[in-house]
């Protein structure tokens, strides 16, 4: 499976209609078609389509045809990310008519090769599967976590300084076990 980290873009133009499709990691997904709908009032249609791994690692997958004729263009957005085994983004495409009607087939090829270019035109990365860990460490040892969290390739999601500095790190199971190993004398985990 893969994703994307940041939003990616890419515009397909068929008989005067334009198909601007952006590929969004899932967690900016509302604040972007939000921009989108803001940034484009005069779109005809905000087709969207998106997987995600829920809690539980169930694949959660929704596609809106926003208005085209039923399973025109939602449908085959979302199938297209299957296919691509892309997860945890969302495929926003924004659709100005031209004047010319494609037809149901037309619709389908257009919205999907809208997706497929700005898949081929992003940056994809392998998913790997994410833990968790809440550990506290004494304020002289913080450069030292703050090192091997880079040097492990940990995310530091939060970082809360009390009594002691409290961490939040996120990274694949492999990642975060060697960490832990290496720093057990230094961490307590909460």
């Amino acid at each position: 499976m893969k994703f994307v980290k940041e939003t990616f873009t890419q515009t397909l133009e068929i008989k005067q209609s334009k198909f601007i499709a952006y590929l969004t990691p899932y967690l900016e997904y509302k604040k972007t078609l939000l921009e989108l709908q803001n940034k484009n009032p005069k779109a005809r249609h905000f087709v969207v389509a998106y997987r995600y791994l829920n809690e539980f690692s169930q694949i959660i997958e929704y596609s809106s045809d926003d208005g085209e004729p039923k399973g025109t263009s939602g449908k085959p957005s979302l199938m297209v990310l299957q296919g691509e085994e892309i997860i945890n983004c969302a495929v926003i495409i924004v659709r100005y008519f031209g004047g010319t009607k494609l037809g149901t087939g037309g619709l389908v090829r257009a919205y999907s090769d809208a997706v497929n270019l700005v898949i081929d035109s992003s940056e994809l990365y392998e998913y790997t599967k994410q833990v968790s860990h809440n550990i506290a460490v004494e304020y002289s040892d913080t450069r030292l976590v703050d090192y091997e969290c880079k040097s492990f390739k940990l995310t530091i999601e939060e970082k809360i300084f009390d009594t002691k500095v409290a961490y939040k790190v996120s990274a694949s199971e492999h990642n975060m076990s060697g960490f832990l190993e290496k720093m057990r004398r230094v961490i307590t985990i909460l």
